[in-house]
């Protein structure tokens, strides 16, 4: 696993031993950071369920202004930490060890917006549910905050018609997809 564009074009990526994580395939990669590509200069980025940190440092390496990683697994926190270190990104970071709600809430009482939020937590869980649910009020997303989720390819965000926010773009590739959400526009 290596950064594909950027500052840190080309470097080795460290990765977790184990089936604990699932990293994100440079191709899969490449093609979420050509989505996101106008989005990312100057952003504020959230990598939650980070693993490696890879998803993060992509964005640091292509312009995001600051990221913040968040994964409750020690063993992955010390690997984003030496993915960091070796990338020279780590004064545009912050990493926190702990539960994804948990920092969500941490996020909101320090007053921290995302321009882009990324999320990729364990499949077909209701994970991404419980947190999109959450989100929807929370005040660390702006009105145009793109929060992109890696899911299956059976995941169902259907339940999101009943809420703020809306799926605008759903990117499918072999064996997972990225989905796209935003605020609705008509909403407070």
């Amino acid at each position: 696993m290596r950064v594909i564009a950027g500052k840190a074009k080309r470097l080795q990526l460290k990765t977790i031993s184990g089936l604990d994580t699932r990293p994100t395939t440079d191709r899969i990669k490449e093609t979420l950071f050509n989505i996101l590509a106008q989005d990312l200069v100057d952003c504020d980025f959230l990598d939650l369920f980070s693993g490696s940190g890879a998803i993060g440092i992509e964005a640091l390496s292509r312009g995001a202004k600051a990221a913040v990683f968040v994964e409750n697994n020690k063993a992955a926190i010390e690997c984003i930490k030496a993915n960091l270190k070796i990338t020279n990104l780590a004064d545009s970071a912050m990493v926190l060890m702990m539960d994804i709600m948990a920092a969500v809430q941490y996020a909101e009482k320090n007053g921290k917006v995302f321009d882009i939020i990324f999320m990729d937590p364990p499949y077909d869980k209701g994970l991404e549910k419980t947190i999109l649910e959450y989100l929807e009020h929370s005040s660390i997303m702006y009105y145009n905050t793109i929060v992109v989720v890696e899911a299956s390819l059976d995941t169902d965000f259907s339940y999101l018609e009943d809420s703020n926010l809306e799926v605008y773009r759903t990117k499918e590739y072999k064996t997972n997809k990225h989905v796209f959400i935003q605020k609705r526009e008509d909403t407070n």
